[in-house]
């Protein structure tokens, strides 16, 4: 797809994480390389394979929120909520001297509220279906997140919630993306929230054996490592302000980076693994290059899916090498993954405000705990500490289950 000229801008940038509860303190603890990665508090995990997740910690609905709104929310709306709010007050956006209808929201969650569903299960298994909470339907599902955004801040433009697996905060930034260029909309709010670390979350990924069965915290989600089991659960949101350039400097607004380049596609292969050759997600790679105008060699960055599953890290690596050509051993690859697990359905949007913020202080962070890669896995993926360097272009990567490959290109503001 070519560029129809508008051009799309970020200007607002709102983060629940595992390392902290907005995004100063996140990409703070992301330059310290500080794990979130703990013992399983939620429930007791000590039957389960996998023990360890990486929770948000100290996280209160009411400090974002007033209480009423906050107990119609399950967790993954809660954060949402919350990671909006940072988002659209970083953004200097004044709702009440914009159309409501020009204000669309684009907020994504891979699975909604398991907490819900198991609770609500519980109570029909020992008591009857008439215990069922009556707001059971929607407190659980997954475009509940994109719903309360949109009430709480009162949101009237298009509202969608893109349901992609872990490919789901990616997809979600790129549809926003695509609705302004459209002209649908002048501003989007929008990224992704997940909350899954529950006794049927963690067990179910479990028996897929995707997870990993490490026990220590520093040495479980180890993308690109040759040591690697599987990934984490992690949990959060991420949530950013996209605007037209137009719009953005009608209001005078901060411009922190701009988006270039939007590819999807699907590998057609199989539920759970990527293709192996790569070819899916190398074509999303090479979909959002060409629309952008830009060559392999002049991207700076590449912030990875990297997951620390087997499959998924081979397959993205070989995926990489054929998009990029030669230039694949040149850029710099890290996956965020490795300090906050895997986020799922808010994966991609973290990560997405990670390579913004890389641009924004020249830092590129390691895979914290890589220490060897195997013969194939030959890359430049970032080990040890940080890397002080001019980033100018990135590239964020998200592959999901089903076979949904999703590439956001972003980059410094000119």
């Amino acid at each position: 797809m070519m560029n129809n000229g508008t051009r799309v801008v970020v200007t607002g940038m709102g983060a629940i994480t595992p390392i902290g509860l907005n995004v100063e303190d996140f990409f703070n603890a992301v330059k310290k390389n500080e794990v979130g990665i703990d013992f399983i508090t939620k429930f007791d995990a000590s039957d389960y394979k996998a023990k360890l997740a990486a929770e948000v910690k100290g996280f209160d609905a009411r400090e974002h929120m007033d209480f009423k709104s906050a107990k119609r929310m399950e967790l993954f709306c809660q954060y949402a909520v919350a990671a909006a709010g940072e988002a659209i007050k970083d953004a200097g956006l004044d709702l009440e001297k914009e159309d409501a209808y020009r204000v669309g929201t684009s907020v994504g969650s891979g699975i909604g509220s398991l907490q819900a569903m198991e609770r609500e299960h519980s109570k029909l298994l020992d008591r009857g279906p008439g215990r069922i909470n009556p707001l059971l339907v929607p407190l659980m599902i997954t475009n509940m997140a994109a719903g309360n955004v949109s009430i709480y801040y009162n949101l009237k433009g298009k509202s969608i919630n893109v349901v992609t697996a872990c490919a789901t905060g990616t997809n979600s930034i790129g549809e926003a993306y695509r609705a302004i260029q459209c002209g649908e909309a002048d501003v989007m709010i929008a990224g992704g929230t997940e909350s899954s670390v529950t006794p049927i979350g963690i067990g179910g990924f479990a028996a897929l054996t995707a997870l990993s069965n490490s026990e220590d915290p520093k040495r479980a989600s180890i993308p690109f490592d040759k040591d690697r089991d599987g990934f984490v659960m992690g949990e959060g949101a991420g949530i950013v302000v996209l605007e037209s350039l137009e719009h953005a400097k009608a209001r005078g607004a901060e411009i922190y980076a701009e988006i270039v380049g939007y590819g999807c596609t699907s590998d057609a292969y199989h539920i759970t693994s990527p293709a192996e050759d790569g070819s899916g997600a190398a074509r999303a790679m090479t979909n959002a290059l060409e629309e952008a105008g830009i060559r392999p060699e002049d991207v700076d960055y590449i912030n990875a899916h990297g997951t620390s599953t087997h499959h998924n890290d081979l397959f993205e690596t070989r995926a990489i090498k054929l998009a990029f050509g030669e230039a694949a051993k040149n850029v710099k690859i890290s996956s965020t993954k490795s300090m906050i697990g895997h986020l799922l359905g808010a994966a991609g949007a973290v990560e997405f405000i990670t390579c913004v913020k890389s641009m924004q202080e020249s830092y590129i962070h390691p895979n914290v705990g890589l220490q060897q890669s195997e013969e194939e896995l030959d890359l430049d993926y970032v080990k040890g500490s940080g890397i002080q360097m001019p980033v100018n272009v990135c590239m964020s990567n998200s592959l999901g289950f089903g076979g949904h490959n999703a590439t956001l290109l972003v980059k410094k503001y000119e």
